[in-house]
Order: structure tokens, then C-alpha cells, then sequence
């Protein structure tokens, strides 16, 4: 079936960097677009960055300029790199096929404080 594993969340100060993973198993991973999305304490999960199976690229404009969305088709595995990290990025991190809404795993926690 279909299975997200995040890793690589924790806690920084701000302007530190985190690197997240994300693995995925149970589709065809080369032909998806896939996409990470955030949910802070008290707030709808919002879209964060996409990235096409061409590796056609987007972000949200909070995080545009320090954010960076990779994918290895080889590993089936997706990538969020994030520089200049603010205290407003605190959130749990999520990956999935980009506009699917269910098979949610289990996150991982990023928390920006000083």
C-alpha cells in the first residue's frame, strides 16, 4: 500500500538549516508529482513545495528563496532542504502525492526556536 516514512525533523534556532526525507513505497514514484506540505500547532496543513516527476518546481511564497525540493527517482525518495529557518516554520512536516489527501504518514517535527 501506500507509505510515507519522514525523517530528519528537529529542533534548530533560527537561521539554521534541517534537511528532511521522505521514503515512499506503494506507487509508481517516478510518475508522481510529489510535494511536502507543513501543519503548525492550531492551523490547516498547508501546501509547502512541489515537485513534478519532470522536477518542474514550486513553492509557497513564505518559504521561496530558502527552501529547496529535490527527488531521487532511484530511491523513491523525496527531499526538503531548508536554509534561514524562522520561527514561523515551526511545524510537522509531511510529504505525499501532490494534491492527495489521504495515506498521511506520520510527519516529522521541525521546531525553530531560540
Amino acid at each position: 500500500q501506500v507509505r510515507f516514512v519522514e525523517s530528519g525533523g528537529g529542533l534548530v534556532q533560527p537561521g539554521g538549516s534541517l534537511r528532511l526525507s521522505c521514503a515512499a513505497s506503494g506507487f509508481y514514484f517516478s510518475v508522481a508529482a510529489m510535494a511536502w506540505y507543513r501543519q503548525a500547532p492550531g492551523k490547516e496543513r498547508e501546501l509547502v513545495a512541489v515537485i513534478s516527476s519532470r522536477s518542474s518546481i514550486d513553492y509557497v511564497d513564505s518559504v521561496k528563496g530558502r527552501f529547496t525540493i529535490s527527488r531521487d527517482d532511484a530511491e523513491n525518495t523525496v527531499n526538503l532542504q531548508m536554509n534561514s529557518l524562522k520561527l514561523e516554520d515551526t511545524a510537522v512536516y509531511y510529504c505525499n502525492i501532490w494534491g492527495s489527501g489521504s495515506n498521511w504518514g506520520q510527519g516529522t517535527q521541525v521546531t525553530v526556536s531560540s
